[in-house]
């Protein structure tokens, strides 16, 4: 049994609304219909992962910010998203993930509050961009539980998230320009907690052999359009 409370996933599966299956049946069923180049790239891609730095998105208003941040996320192996939605309307975006959402977790919340209980609760501090800081990103351990928080386009961060932040960074700007795009500013510091970690730990990926299992068997499900026929059949 899995004990981590960075990791979403869990041996159950479920393959449909309502339908679940167990890893290994998954594994069994599913995993030999994929090509052997398509089992490769999976089996690459699972061993690189990283749960325990959560991308956090509060109160974005454009969609297309939030596809551009999962994409880069995702692409350098951060799996782990929530998205605090407290915004009543949202722009719609021509930009797409390019599948970026197909591959990484993302869990939503209502409010601020309950976000930052959730992180609280299980340990993980909270790192928030802000023009008020002082403090360079570069200067941050990234190598235990942390939450990068990336606030809206024209507030930034919530007072309530500002308060409830461990640490509080800014992207040193010594040019005229006083702000990054929030896709940009998201690219920046992934790219920083990415390089930290690898200095700091030889690593960015804090998947165990067991997760990496779990994460196969979603990942094939994701894969083959057939797969939730081919479960229910037994």
């Amino acid at each position: 049994m899995i004990h981590n409370n960075h990791f979403p996933l869990s041996e159950k599966i479920e393959y449909k609304p309502g339908h679940f299956s167990t890893v290994e049946n998954v594994l069994t069923k599913i995993w030999p219909l994929l090509t052997p180049d398509r089992q490769r790239k999976i089996e690459n891609v699972v061993a690189k992962r990283c749960f325990s730095i959560p991308v956090v998105l509060e109160s974005i208003y454009d969609r297309g910010n939030i596809s551009a941040v999962m994409r880069t996320a995702e692409g350098l192996g951060f799996s782990n998203f929530h998205v605090i939605e407290t915004q009543e309307k949202f722009k719609n975006s021509q930009r797409v993930t390019q599948g970026a959402d197909k591959w990484v977790e993302t869990k939503k919340w209502k409010t601020s509050k309950e976000a930052i209980e959730y992180f609280k609760k299980n340990k993980i501090r909270i790192c928030v961009t802000s023009l008020e800081a002082s403090k360079p990103i570069h200067e941050i351990d990234f190598s235990t539980p942390l939450a990068l928080v990336l606030g809206n386009e024209k507030q930034g961060i919530s007072k309530e998230m500002f308060e409830a932040a461990d640490e509080r960074v800014i992207i040193p700007m010594p040019g005229f320009v006083q702000s990054f795009n929030i896709s940009v500013a998201g690219a920046l510091c992934l790219y920083q907690i990415y390089q930290t970690r690898l200095h700091k730990l030889g690593k960015n990926e804090d998947v165990t052999s067991e997760q990496i299992e779990i994460l196969k068997a979603e990942y094939a499900l994701r894969t083959l359009d057939s797969a939730s026929d081919i479960l229910d059949r037994g």
